[in-house]
């Protein structure tokens, strides 16, 4: 299982975790590690950053 951080803010104090096994993406708050988290498949997730990419570059 590998642990990464994404920032989400500009001065790093928001960000979320992900962890990966080989059938799932969970995704928590890093300010909150005990709360519920977000479970998806490897293929939600590329869905997810394909259109967040999307969403990104109009801006």
């Amino acid at each position: 299982m590998c642990r990464y951080a994404f920032v989400t803010s500009s001065d790093a104090s928001n960000c979320v975790e992900g962890a990966t096994t080989a059938t799932a993406i969970h995704i928590r708050d890093s300010k909150r590690p005990t709360a519920p988290h977000l479970t998806v498949t490897p293929a939600t997730w590329t869905d997810f950053l394909s259109h967040a990419a999307v969403a990104t570059s109009a801006t």
